[in-house]
């Protein structure tokens, strides 16, 4: 049963916290019984863009669930020379199981590699979405906090494709809370929230955004922000640090949400979008979300290749 992860908003509630308790339970128990469940099965990574967690988070999993795998870089694949990415997928399929691809670009593209019926796909990154990071980010409350209903999470900073993708994922987790504070101008796109709210009709979730720095939960369990500079964007405003600045998260910022740990999606500029001493502190779980990078891709992998509920 071949399965693509190419949006969370394709995914039930339910699925999502399946692969979700799958990646926090490889966190207790991280190398799988032998032989893999990816056993004979071949992997195809490609990455467009640096990486450094995500990629090699793949990779490994890919090899210790079994399978063997085949990387490819930025200009390995003739889409390179012309080929359409529509005759890429169909050939692709012809040999590999699953094909994780992070393109930095419209999702358009995994879309149409994703037209055929033998080959899984799975979205690493594209310009609108992270949704692995997303299930990385989940695994790490549930195993953190034992569960995941009610989980409160305030983040900070860019609206980018790690934050939409958290919003759709918290959207689809009962009670949950994520009030977005972005700074104007650079807001979660708004059909993106919109799915958001639409799929947490049916969970009792609330998703609210605002671009006032100082209107932070004081009750959130977690305190999340991302680097200023996506990977693979640039901002067209010159002088758009100045609009960033006031949401920098600093040790003054963590003490007015006393009980959140610091949750950061790496990599991180320290003295931009976070201070050393939050980053490096006490109340930081962000090498630990990293880790958890592992978990996530075993448990999409094996859910979207292997058939895992």
């Amino acid at each position: 049963m071949m399965r693509h992860l190419l949006s969370i908003d394709d995914l039930p509630a339910e699925e999502l916290a399946g692969i979700v308790r799958r990646s926090a339970r490889y966190a207790l128990d991280e190398r799988p019984a032998r032989p893999g469940p990816l056993t004979g099965a071949v992997a195809g990574i490609y990455f467009r863009r640096t990486s450094t967690r995500t990629r090699t988070a793949f990779t490994v999993a890919a090899l210790r669930l079994g399978a063997d795998v085949i990387a490819f870089g930025p200009h390995d694949l003739q889409e390179n020379t012309g080929e359409s990415t529509s005759d890429t997928g169909r050939v692709l399929s012809s040999f590999l199981d699953v094909f994780v691809a992070r393109t930095a670009d419209a999702p358009a593209e995994l879309r149409t590699m994703a037209d055929q019926d033998t080959m899984a796909v799975i979205n690493a990154m594209t310009s609108d979405e992270h949704p692995t990071q997303a299930i990385a980010d989940l695994s790490t409350l549930q195993t953190l906090r034992g569960g995941l209903d009610g989980v409160r999470v305030c983040y900070i900073g860019e609206g980018n494709n790690t934050a939409a993708a958290l919003a759709l994922a918290l959207a689809r987790v009962p009670g949950a809370r994520l009030h977005l504070v972005t700074p104007p101008g650079y807001g979660v796109p708004t059909e993106t929230v919109a799915a958001a709210v639409r799929a947490s009709a049916a969970t009792g979730a609330r998703i609210t955004e605002s671009h006032d720095p100082a209107e932070l939960p004081d009750d959130a369990d977690v305190l999340y922000t991302t680097r200023w500079q996506t990977t693979g964007t640039v901002k067209a405003d010159p002088d758009w640090r100045t609009v960033f600045e006031p949401f920098r998260v600093t040790g003054e910022v963590m003490k007015r949400v006393p009980d959140a740990v610091f949750m950061h999606d790496l990599p991180a500029h320290r003295g931009e979008e976070v201070d050393a001493e939050v980053l490096d502190g006490e109340r930081s779980v962000a090498f630990t979300q990293a880790r958890h990078k592992l978990f996530s891709a075993m448990a999409v992998l094996e859910w979207a290749v292997a058939g895992a509920e």
